[in-house]
């Protein structure tokens, strides 16, 4: 059986998401490395990267652990982060050191359960899973199907959590409450304040995003503001 224990206390602390829009100039794979070693340089102990061709512009450059993950939209289905066994073996190929898959209870394409998924994973990958959940029950059952860790990431980003508006903090302390692995705040990190207080309910990581590394939509937000002022 595999030991995941070293890469998973490696992932302690501040997590950064280095993605941008796929229209977006910052989506060179040039650039997403250049984000992750800025990261790494001030003190993240690891970032999240999304597709194959990131994934391995990042390793190139950087030596910390690097969660990796594909989003694949499949007709029929809304499960999108690294939906099956193929799209995980194309992330843990380009070095991904942790594979981040959607874990909600929402059907899955190709007939794979997610303790399937996730048993290939650890047995032909020889990698560690972080499950992506938008409520406890789907958190408990990713434990139960053999994740090592789970994040808030999918809360407020599914039908059933749609009314909702990220970071889970009432999620994240439910998670901490009930499970046996380590749990990571995902999703509407906005602020110094709200990691804080990620941290102070118990979070084992927090993953920023946007906040950081997403220029595209702050500087739209930013420029609406703007605009909106009248002269």
């Amino acid at each position: 059986m595999n030991d995941f224990s070293g890469v998973i206390q490696s992932l302690r602390g501040l997590v950064i998401s280095c993605q941008a829009p796929v229209d977006s100039p910052m989506s060179e794979p040039m650039v997403i490395a250049a984000m992750a070693l800025a990261s790494i340089n001030q003190g993240a102990v690891g970032v999240r990267i999304d597709t194959p061709a990131h994934v391995e512009a990042v390793r190139r450059r950087v030596s910390s652990p690097i969660v990796g993950l594909w989003k694949q939209m499949i007709p029929g289905f809304e499960v999108y982060i690294t939906p099956q066994f193929e799209h995980a073996l194309a992330i843990a190929q380009a070095g991904a050191d942790v594979i981040a898959i959607d874990t909600t209870l929402r059907d899955r394409p190709g007939g794979e359960t997610v303790a399937d998924l996730i048993q290939r994973i650890h047995v032909e990958l020889g990698k560690p899973v972080m499950a992506d959940v938008d409520s406890l029950e789907a958190a408990i059952a990713a434990v139960e199907a053999g994740a090592d860790l789970v994040g808030t990431t999918l809360y407020g980003y599914t039908s059933q959590t749609k009314h909702l508006t990220p970071p889970g903090f009432d999620l994240l302390e439910q998670m901490v409450k009930n499970l046996n692995v380590p749990v990571i705040c995902e999703g509407g990190i906005a602020s110094v304040e709200m990691a804080s207080r990620a941290i102070d309910l118990g979070a084992f990581s927090v993953v920023v995003g946007t906040a950081i590394t997403g220029i595209d939509l702050q500087v739209k937000a930013y420029r609406s503001k703007v605009e909106s002022i009248s002269i």
